[in-house]
C-alpha cells in the first residue's frame, strides 16, 4: 500500500512504515497539492500543521487511516473521516513526559522569574533584589484534565511536594487519589491553587474555558498554565488580567492562531511565552512517530488500533480477546442480510460465554459491516458501520450472558426485517467459524464463500434430487448439512459449494415440488 508522510517526522517511525509499504515523504504542499495526490494513497501522516479538512478528506478516494504523530487531532475533521470510513488515530502517550516537563519548566520559570533575570544579565545589571521568586514546596497545584499529562504532572509536583488538587467529570474520586490528587470542582480548583495548569482538548464545553470571570476567581498571586491547546483560554481576557494584575502571571505554549501573529500575549506583562514545544523534544518525537506509525500499520492490515479516535477503544487485552471473532461476526452479519432479505428494522448481537466479560462493540460493528456492505455503493468497515446503519433506520441492540451453553463462546445475530424475525448464529472451533444455529434449526457447518440454504419438505429423495440438479450444472458441493424440526416435517438443508449457483439453476430449484424456500449466499473470501 501507499503512504503519505506530509510533515517531519522522525525517521524511526518513517523506517517502521517503510519496512512494510511504499512511502512517500511531501513536505510543505499546499493544500490544493495535497488534494491532487491523495487519491494515489491509502494512509496518510500528519503532525500539527496540515489541516485534514472535509475537502482533502473527500479527495482521499483510498484513504483507509490518518495518523496524527502527536496528541490533539483538531487538525483533522473527524466527522469528516468516519463517514468516509476512514480510521484516525493518534499518539497520546509518546509525548506525555516531555508536555509534562515543559509544564513544570514554565512553573518554574514563572515562580523564580527567570527570562526577566537572563534578560537583566544580559543588559549588563544586577538587580538581585528585583527577582525575588517564590518556592514551590507547600503551594497547590491545581489541575485541569486528569488524562496521561495531568497525572504525570501531579506525579511530580507531589515530589517536589507540592498539593495536588485537580478537576475532570470523567476521573473519579478513587482514581484521582491514586496519583495523590484531590478531587475538586473546577470553580473550587480555581480559588483554591496558586498555580492553574490546564490539560484538556478542545470541545464544545472546554472552549474558552479559561475567560474572565474565571480568571476574577483566581487568587492575584496565581500563576496560569497553558500547554494544551490555545481555545481554550480567552486570549483577550488573559492579557487583560496581566496587565490588570489579576493574577501573577502565565505560562503559555499554545495559541489559538499558531504562529501567534498579533496575539495580546506578545506584549502582555508577566508571561513566559513558547513556540508550542509541549512535544519538542528528540525523545518525545521519536515516541510519537513510532507510535503513530505503528497503528497505521495496524489498521493497514486490518487490526483494531489502539488509540483509534473515531473507533471504539480497546485495551490491549481486549483487543487480543476480541480479533479472532471479528471475521465470524462480519460473516454472520452478511449471511444474515441475504438470509434475512428485507430491509432491517432491528438487529441484536447477543454474547454469551468467555467474550462477554470483554467490550463487544467492535463485533457489532463487524456484523453491521457484513450487513451493510451489499446494500450501499460507500465504503463501509469498523469506523463508520454504526453510523451507516443508523442513517438506514436501524435499531441496535446489544446483550451479554456468560452462559453459552455447549459452547465457550456463542455469538447471535437476531433481527426483523419486512416484519419477520430471522437468526443466525456461529462459533470458533479451534480457531476456525462454524455456523451453530439458523432461526430455530442447530447444525454444525463450517461457512463457504458460496452457500445454499434450502427449506423443504423433509420427505424421501429430497437432498439426492437437489444435488442431481446442481451436479447437472456442474456445480461442485463440498460439504452438507441438514437440520429439521422433525421427521417429515420441514427441514432446512445448508450446502457448502464451490462455484456461485446461477438464477436459473435456483429457480429451477425453487420450482421443485416440496421446496418451500431457496437462499444462495455468497460470503466470500473472509468466510
Amino acid at each position: 500500500m501507499r503512504i503519505l508522510v506530509a510533515e517531519p517526522l522522525a525517521r524511526e517511525g518513517v523506517e517502521i512504515l517503510r519496512r512494510h509499504h511504499d512511502v512517500d515523504e511531501k513536505v510543505g504542499l499546499t493544500p490544493e497539492e495535497y488534494r491532487a495526490i491523495l487519491p494515489e494513497y491509502d494512509a496518510l501522516v500528519v503532525r500539527s500543521q496540515v489541516k485534514v479538512d472535509a475537502e482533502m478528506i473527500a479527495a482521499g478516494t483510498r484513504l483507509t487511516v490518518i495518523g496524527r504523530a502527536g496528541v490533539g487531532v483538531d487538525n483533522v475533521d473527524l466527522d469528516a473521516a468516519t463517514r468516509a470510513g476512514i480510521t484516525v488515530v493518534n499518539a497520546p502517550t509518546g509525548n506525555t513526559i516531555a508536555a509534562a516537563e515543559l509544564t513544570l519548566a514554565l512553573l518554574f520559570a514563572l515562580a523564580r522569574k527567570v527570562p526577566a533575570a537572563d534578560a537583566s544579565m544580559r543588559r549588563g545589571e544586577w538587580k538581585r533584589s528585583a527577582f525575588s521568586g517564590h518556592e514551590l514546596r507547600g503551594k497547590t497545584l491545581g489541575i485541569v484534565g486528569l488524562g496521561k499529562i495531568g497525572q504525570a504532572i501531579a506525579d511530580r509536583a507531589r515530589a517536589l511536594e507540592m498539593i495536588v488538587i485537580g478537576s475532570d467529570p470523567f476521573v473519579s474520586a478513587e482514581q484521582a487519589a491514586r496519583h495523590g490528587i484531590e478531587l475538586v470542582p473546577f470553580e473550587e480548583l480555581l480559588g483554591r491553587s496558586d498555580a492553574v495548569t490546564l490539560h484538556v482538548p478542545v470541545t464544545k464545553t472546554t472552549k474558552g474555558l479559561i475567560g474572565a470571570a474565571e480568571l476574577a476567581r483566581m487568587k492575584p498571586s496565581a500563576f496560569l498554565l497553558n500547554v494544551a491547546r490555545g481555545a481554550v483560554v480567552d486570549e483577550a481576557a488573559l492579557a487583560a488580567a496581566l496587565r490588570a494584575g489579576t493574577i501573577a502571571g502565565a505560562g503559555i505554549d499554545v495559541y489559538t492562531t499558531e504562529p501567534p501573529t498579533g496575539n495580546p500575549l506578545l506584549d502582555a506583562p508577566n508571561t513566559v511565552l513558547t513556540p508550542h514545544l509541549g512535544a519538542s523534544t528528540a525523545e518525545a518525537q521519536v515516541l510519537v512517530a513510532e507510535e503513530a506509525s505503528q497503528q497505521v500499520l495496524d489498521v493497514l492490515d486490518g487490526r483494531p488500533a489502539r488509540y483509534a479516535v473515531n473507533a471504539p477503544l480497546l485495551t490491549p487485552e481486549t483487543a487480543r480477546a476480541i480479533a479472532p471473532f471479528l471475521p465470524l461476526a462480519e460473516t454472520l452479519g452478511r449471511f444474515y442480510a441475504q438470509f434475512a432479505r428485507g430491509a432491517v428494522e432491528t438487529l441484536t448481537l447477543e454474547v454469551a460465554g468467555e467474550l462477554a466479560a470483554h467490550d463487544v462493540t467492535p463485533l457489532q460493528a463487524a456484523v453491521l459491516r457484513g450487513l451493510l456492505e451489499g446494500t450501499t455503493t460507500e465504503r463501509v468497515n469498523l469506523v463508520n458501520a454504526a453510523l451507516l446503519a443508523k442513517a438506514r433506520g436501524i435499531t441496535l441492540v446489544q446483550r451479554k450472558t456468560p452462559d453459552a451453553g455447549a459452547f465457550a463462546t456463542l455469538v447471535t445475530v437476531t433481527g426483523v426485517a419486512d416484519g419477520l424475525p430471522h437468526a443466525v448464529a456461529g462459533t470458533l472451533a479451534n480457531g476456525e467459524q462454524r455456523l451453530v444455529r439458523l432461526d430455530d434449526y442447530e447444525l454444525e457447518m463450517a461457512p463457504a464463500p458460496w452457500m445454499l440454504v434450502t427449506r423443504h419438505q423433509d420427505r424421501p429423495g429430497m437432498m439426492g434430487r437437489i444435488g442431481i440438479m446442481l451436479g447437472e450444472a456442474d456445480i461442485n458441493i463440498s460439504a452438507m448439512h441438514l437440520g429439521r424440526s422433525a421427521p417429515r416435517s420441514d427441514a432446512f438443508m445448508l450446502l457448502a459449494l464451490d462455484e456461485a449457483v446461477p438464477d436459473d439453476v435456483a429457480d429451477h430449484i425453487r420450482a421443485m415440488d416440496g421446496v418451500l424456500d431457496i437462499w444462495s449466499v455468497e460470503l466470500g473470501d473472509g468466510a
